[in-house]
């Protein structure tokens, strides 16, 4: 426990990922590194009539690997792999959680969707056999605060359970959230990260009637190209990612291993449209200047920034305009990458995956590239690392996310040093 006069610091510790690229830490980062996207033509959906046929899927996952066969079964997509991850991540980090105080450790989970697969499931079922139709378990994986639940069950975590349901920015806010927990000092540890099950045929029917997905109908690695003068429109991606957030001080005193400290969060709502960013990127300039507030760090001390790069004709030139305003002539100077062609976009873990992104390139001091980019987008000239990953010591790293309604958040990360 730190003097309550002296700012309480966070450390990741571990992470955890259930990615389409990427089982495990290892694979996928090899994936990105090395630009292999995991895009399919997905098969367990039936895209005859859908314009969109491209996505990112779970191959090879199984549940049972880290949940008990008598519950995995009984559980919604998205808390089976919500479970994974966080399992994993507390794994990596090498945290014996049972040693811990039970009310200094807890849960928060970010999700846009919820357990939508099992809800519509128990309508259906509804509608044929009446209540009798239902699973019990239907409880459990509707209600959408019941991931974080499941997640603190699985863990034995008794302390704070909480759900953040802010569109894309989910998991970036689960994260921010996590970090103001610690430095009030309200827990010393907290497993923060989010979820996404989005492989169902009316989620993907809403966003093809938004007409916010790729069309791409030949190469399907090809079908998401962020800044690209030819992009039109993301992919979607299902999976999790979490993080082991420490106090800085109990983190020592274990002798973990460190990631990257979480220095700056900034959040806003552009309160503009239901589902359009404001066009001068109102709200994403205002959570990236919070950020950088919060951090007390000056624009020209970023090296890279994981943007959210959707690859939708409007949201990439707004993000390449909000980065030019708010790091004028270090813009140049900094590194972009847009990740999602790899993982697909996660929706409500997007911002999850891409803070744990940030911190294995602070790690490894490498940066994943930005793929499919052949036609530069003139109105988004910024270097965005294309095609090969680059080799450099990235000792500030930003993840931005933005989502419908306006939601903006913003996580930074520094290479971690005792000063």
């Amino acid at each position: 426990m730190t003097d309550r006069n002296q700012k309480r610091r966070a450390v990741i510790t571990g992470i955890g990922v259930t990615a389409p690229n990427g089982l495990d830490v290892e694979t996928f980062w090899k994936s990105l590194c090395e630009g292999r996207s995991a895009a399919s033509f997905v098969k367990s959906i039936d895209t005859t009539n859908l314009p969109t046929k491209v996505g990112c899927v779970l191959n090879g996952f199984n549940p049972t690997d880290q949940i008990d066969p008598k519950m995995a079964h009984r559980y919604d997509p998205s808390i089976q792999f919500g479970i994974s991850a966080s399992k994993l991540a507390v794994k990596d980090a090498g945290i014996d959680l049972t040693r811990l105080d039970p009310d200094r450790i807890g849960v928060v989970e970010g999700t846009s969707i919820g357990g939508m697969t099992s809800s519509l499931a128990g309508y259906d079922a509804f509608n044929k056999k009446g209540f009798r139709g239902i699973t019990p378990f239907a409880l459990i994986n509707a209600y959408t605060g019941g991931g974080s639940s499941e997640i603190a069950l699985a863990l034995n975590i008794s302390g704070h359970a909480t759900t953040i349901c802010t569109a894309c920015s989910s998991g970036s806010d689960a994260i921010g959230y996590s970090i103001g927990l610690i430095e009030e000092d309200d827990v010393d540890v907290m497993i923060a990260g989010a979820t996404e099950a989005p492989m169902i045929p009316a989620y993907w029917g809403i966003f093809c009637a938004a007409k916010s997905m790729s069309r791409e109908t030949e190469v399907a690695s090809r079908a998401m190209k962020p800044f690209d003068k030819n992009r039109d429109g993301f992919i979607l991606g299902e999976g999790a990612a979490f993080v082991v957030i420490e106090e800085l001080s109990y983190a020592l005193e274990r002798g973990a291993d460190i990631y990257a400290e979480i220095v700056g969060y900034g959040r806003s709502c552009d309160s503009f449209h239901s589902v359009a960013q404001h066009p001068e990127g109102r709200g994403a300039y205002r959570s990236l200047e919070k950020a950088l507030r919060r951090a007390g760090m000056h624009p020209s001390e970023v090296d890279y920034i994981n943007v959210h790069g959707s690859a939708t004709p409007s949201n990439d030139v707004i993000e390449a305009k909000v980065i030019k305003r708010v790091f004028m002539d270090h813009s140049r100077r900094l590194q972009i990458s847009a990740t999602k062609p790899v993982t697909g976009h996660l929706a409500g873990a997007a911002g999850a995956i891409e803070s744990a992104i940030c911190a294995l390139s602070i790690r490894r001091s490498e940066i994943p590239p930005t793929i499919n980019l052949v036609n530069p987008d003139p109105a988004c000239d910024l270097d965005c690392v294309p095609d090969h990953s680059r080799k450099y010591p990235v000792n500030v790293a930003i993840n931005m996310n933005a989502g419908f309604g306006g939601k903006n958040a913003c996580i930074i990360l520094k290479r971690f040093s005792l000063s």
